[in-house]
């Protein structure tokens, strides 16, 4: 398989337009899906430290990028049909079943697999969240391939059987909300999404949207029961610490005007919800409260992301507490003074004016575009006392393929809506959301 990364813009000086910057940043993080990908099977690895398995989320990611990359003429149609047909007969193919060495089970696939064999990896647990953003990349190349050839007929009849194969009541564990995950081993996680907003807005409406194992509304409503609305810096928004909780479900679902009971009761919908969150972020990044270095109203950025831990140095005469890979979040923590310049992008659409000063901050003042077709360090760290490779401190040697994803794809969005008219397209998602109590809008049109 071709691609045709010789696309990619000259390395400019970033202080063109907007436009032009948005287009360098998503081409060069476009390349992971290119790079990082055993083209054999076309899974993608989880990031881009040697040996790491493939991750399935960064698959679901990478699909509706190729989608991105055909429009955007990053690649070629053909490419990137080759690729997603290539990975989609993976899936349809693997072993299924409950030996601990499969692919999948019971229509959901384990977190991490094997980039070369695709079987299990790192004894990972099925996984609900990772399959649901697996079936939202799937789903995004079944309603945008509506052409007459075999091969895009091919990819819908795929899309259309993976999703119809995954079992959501299972996965229900006798409950009425969602596991977690399952282990052959040990059975099934002792966590369910139950409590407080995050991620698995998406998942609750896929496993409402399914036409074959279709969950109740019930486990919707009692997980709703448990948000938490507060009032952060004069914003009132239902909190939740981390960035990308705000962010991944919008990357394939526009909420923009369409509202279920918990918007109606608070006259709001997810999409303003996400753009006063991301208000919030940077206001504290003005306030810091804790006092890192740099922190201001062009330093925001706390969400799930590397860090340079895990530490505790004493830095400046204080102590200091520094994480690894965790969920970093505001105002209430953790913040070990690591910032991730992917979130920020991935808030495009809910705040460009901030979003766009932020970025250009983060590319012509703190040089944080890595050199070559790579885009943007995945997160930094300017108080951590060891600096690696960045004269402003500690960064990330690593890129993620769910934090690329995200980059490629709301740019997108912002620019285009492309993702979103897509899924908007798609006959299962929208009686998902109705069965959630979404109503007005684009879904009422």
């Amino acid at each position: 398989m071709k691609s045709t990364a010789e696309n990619i813009l000259p390395l400019s000086n970033p202080q063109g337009t907007d436009e032009e910057m948005l287009l360098r940043l998503q081409q060069e993080t476009f390349a992971y899906f290119i790079k990082e990908v055993n083209p054999d099977n076309g899974l993608v690895a989880d990031k881009t430290e040697p040996g790491a398995p493939c991750s399935i989320a960064a698959v679901g990611f990478a699909i509706s990028s190729y989608i991105v990359g055909i429009e955007r003429g990053f690649m070629t149609r053909e490419d990137g049909i080759s690729r997603i047909l290539t990975v989609l007969r993976f899936f349809a193919n693997s072993h299924h079943g409950p030996e601990p060495d499969a692919t999948g089970y019971k229509g959901l696939y384990y977190h991490f697999l094997d980039m070369k064999t695709g079987k299990r990896a790192w004894q990972s647990e099925l996984s609900t969240i990772d399959t649901a953003f697996l079936i939202a990349g799937i789903l995004t190349a079944a309603n945008y391939f509506t052409g007459d050839s075999k091969e895009e007929q091919e990819i819908r009849d795929l899309g259309d059987a993976m999703y119809k194969r995954v079992d959501w009541q299972w996965a229900l564990n006798n409950g009425t909300t969602l596991s977690h995950g399952w282990k052959p081993e040990s059975g099934f996680l002792p966590y369910r999404w139950n409590y407080g907003y995050s991620e698995a807005l998406l998942l609750y409406i896929l496993a409402l949207s399914s036409p074959t194992h279709p969950i109740g509304k019930e486990g919707y409503d009692e997980w709703q029961s448990t948000f938490e609305w507060k009032k952060v810096y004069d914003i009132e928004y239902l909190y939740a610490g981390p960035l990308f909780i705000h962010q991944f479900s919008h990357i394939w679902l526009d909420f923009r005007g369409i509202h279920d009971d918990f918007n109606r009761k608070h006259s709001t919908d997810y999409f303003e919800n996400s753009h006063r969150a991301t208000r919030v972020q940077q206001q504290y990044a003005i306030e810091n409260p804790k006092r890192f270095p740099r922190y201001g109203k062009n330093v925001w950025g706390f969400t799930a992301s590397d860090g340079p831990g895990p530490a505790t140095l004493e830095v400046n005469g204080e102590l200091r507490q520094f994480y690894n890979y965790t969920a970093r979040g505001c105002p209430f923590g953790p913040d070990d003074g690591t910032v991730s310049p992917w979130a920020i992008v991935a808030s495009l659409p809910f705040a460009p004016d901030i979003v766009l000063d932020t970025l250009r901050h983060f590319i012509e003042r703190l040089n944080l575009m890595r050199r070559s077709d790579n885009g943007l360090y995945a997160s930094f760290n300017t108080l951590y006392p060891e600096r690696n490779s960045h004269m402003h401190g500690w960064v990330s040697p690593w890129r993620f393929g769910i934090n690329q994803g995200p980059i490629v794809l709301m740019i997108e969005n912002f620019q285009s809506e492309l993702i979103w008219n897509i899924i908007k397209k798609c006959p299962h998602i929208k009686e998902g959301l109705r069965r959630a109590g979404f109503k007005g809008g684009w879904l009422s049109a």
